[in-house]
């Protein structure tokens, strides 16, 4: 049976990163519909790499700093995807902004998650802590193919988180930790039996 090929990219210590990993291998039926084949990570510190070396997955430190500016970074990581066959990319925790020819080079194949239910809390990286102070009484999970716009794109799952009264970032983060692993992987699934339908090999 052909799995699908995914690359994660992640720039700090990669918490996301690390909890879809373990996850990832906890279950049968995602592990037998794809592959997450390469961690690619831009930080010294990164914990989702360590997660990943000890579980056999390539990892690939590709720091922006070593480069001039943004496009010449992605045009490096467009080459190594490339190199091996990557289906699809999602990014966790990756801070910066996909460009252009990034972009062209993975139509409709760059995924990413944000913390908050499309269309409400957009372009923010203080988006649960924003709900919070809004005083909203459930926000949730995105997540979404990108595009061109930051935090826009085609929606892909959803689910909503309840936010209670004495709720704060501290009590309502591990409500996120924990659905958030699951939305990443149920998108990952989603999309590759999709893809796996409808490209066979």
């Amino acid at each position: 049976m052909m799995r699908t090929k995914w690359a994660i990219l992640c720039s700090g210590w990669g918490a996301n990163a690390i909890d879809v990993m373990e996850e990832y291998f906890c279950n049968e039926e995602v592990s037998e519909n794809f592959e997450i084949a390469l961690l690619i990570y831009d930080a010294e510190q990164c914990g989702a790499a360590q997660t990943a070396q000890k579980a056999g997955i390539e990892t690939l430190q590709i720091k922006r700093s070593d480069f001039n500016n943004y496009e010449e970074h992605q045009q490096e990581l467009i080459i190594e995807l490339k190199r091996r066959e990557i289906d699809f990319i999602f990014m966790m925790n990756y801070k910066y902004l996909i460009r252009k020819d990034m972009l062209n080079s993975f139509p409709n194949q760059i995924i990413n998650i944000h913390p908050s239910l499309f269309p409400s809390f957009l372009a923010t990286k203080t988006a649960i802590q924003d709900a919070i102070s809004y005083g909203v009484k459930i926000t949730g999970i995105t997540t979404h193919r990108i595009d061109h716009e930051y935090d826009k794109g085609e929606i892909l799952f959803q689910v909503p988180i309840k936010v209670n009264s004495e709720d704060s970032f501290d009590t309502l983060y591990p409500k996120f930790k924990k659905k958030g692993k699951k939305i990443i992987l149920q998108t990952m699934l989603g999309i590759s039996n999709n893809y796996t339908k409808n490209n066979p090999r």
